[in-house]
């Protein structure tokens, strides 16, 4: 046995708690460990309509925001791979709407007061996040950010590019636009859309057939309704909603949809190595911090933030172990609708988690320090 059978009563009863109170509908959690997959299941896929008597289930198609990133990271690795992008090498061949670019002088001053980038944009820095723009809550700039919506991609770049960046590049951190903009690079690098490039290079040879930008007619029997943060009965996005139709943007920052079942095949592919995917060096380089103490030190979502953590290319490495949880060497990410992935190689674990609740994710929630003990508790030797 690698997980205790009595012990795993406790993630159970940490589940079904939640779905009593009403937190969500249905909960999830897989576990997989040295060939063995647990799945502890619970509650619905909707409060009400078909969904309510349909099961949680490891085939429930949900929304997997910004757990997209990392497949992202990996569809970018696979044209490092076959030669097609460099890591280092500017992006203005295929984003030529990037190249050249302001900073502002003060990053919550006005748009128009500027200095010239110091270098250009690569590829590492959209896959560590630190292009220069990203997530603002302060100033003109966080407005004008805001306005820019995901029109399509070609739009998007061209609206990105006429703004100038945040930061100037490499120097921190700064979440999200990043992964929205390397679906974009995929795409041009490719010729096709990011959709079928994604598809072709990642999701087709890892058998990810539920995971894409459309839930179609035939699958809507599996999608499960997402609730809105302050009200747990209140729909967010239902099976009519903005995953019914095809996207005008295919959003690498968080617009895919996917199932327990397909997020086990990619996770185990990167705790094997890259298993002929991606090679087990690219994985490594994945999956290693690449933020320098100094971006630590002003970058995150609040002081401290990466006390304990890193970021390798579209997701978080974990540096130390702080509680009752997962080890130093962890990688992965959450999404927005609260679902989680995490690959723990020191304890060969994958760990995935599916609900759908608005801003469930949250991993500094107590909510999650009680899933990821009730997780690690279990595990036996």
């Amino acid at each position: 046995m690698t997980f205790s059978k009595n012990r795993l009563t406790r993630l159970r009863g940490q589940l079904q708690r939640r779905v009593d109170d009403g937190f969500a509908p249905g909960m999830l959690a897989l576990l997989a460990r040295r060939g063995e997959v647990h799945v502890e299941a619970t509650g619905y896929l909707a409060y009400e309509g078909a969904g309510s008597t349909t099961p949680m289930a490891t085939d429930t198609i949900v929304r997997i925001a910004s757990m997209s990133k990392p497949i992202v990271a990996a569809c970018a690795m696979t044209l490092v791979e076959d030669g097609t992008l460099r890591l280092d090498d500017p992006v203005d061949d295929f984003l030529p709407e990037l190249a050249n670019m302001t900073v502002l002088a003060d990053p919550t001053g006005p748009l128009d007061d500027t200095v010239p980038a110091e270098r250009p944009i690569t590829l590492r820095d959209l896959l560590t996040y630190t292009l220069g723009t990203g997530m603002v809550d302060a100033g003109p700039i966080a407005d004008a950010l805001d306005g820019l919506g995901y029109p399509p991609p070609a739009d998007f770049v061209a609206r990105l590019g006429a703004l100038p960046l945040v930061h100037q590049p490499g120097e921190r951190w700064m979440y999200d636009t990043a992964a929205a903009v390397t679906g974009e690079l995929i795409a041009r690098a490719t010729g096709k859309s990011f959709g079928t490039a994604l598809r072709e290079r990642l999701l087709d040879p890892l058998g990810m057939r539920d995971t894409g930008f459309l839930v179609g007619p035939d699958r809507l029997d599996r999608f499960a309704t997402a609730y809105a943060a302050e009200n747990a009965t209140e729909v967010e996005d239902g099976l009519d909603g903005l995953l019914s139709r095809p996207p005008a943007f295919e959003n690498g920052g968080g617009g895919l949809v996917s199932t327990a079942e397909d997020y086990l095949a990619f996770g185990s592919a990167l705790l094997a190595g890259g298993n002929g995917i991606l090679s087990r060096p690219a994985v490594t380089l994945m999956t290693t911090d690449h933020l320098t103490p100094a971006q630590k030190a002003v970058s995150g979502f609040g002081p401290g933030y990466f006390d304990a953590i890193g970021w390798g290319f579209g997701m978080s490495v974990r540096t130390r172990r702080t509680h009752l949880g997962p080890s130093a060497g962890t990688y992965g990410w959450p999404g927005f609708y609260g679902t989680a992935w995490y690959n723990d190689p020191a304890e060969d674990l994958t760990a995935i988690f599916i609900m759908q609740r608005a801003h469930a994710g949250d991993q500094t929630g107590t909510l999650w320090a009680d899933l990821w003990t009730a997780v690690y508790q279990a595990i036996e030797d």
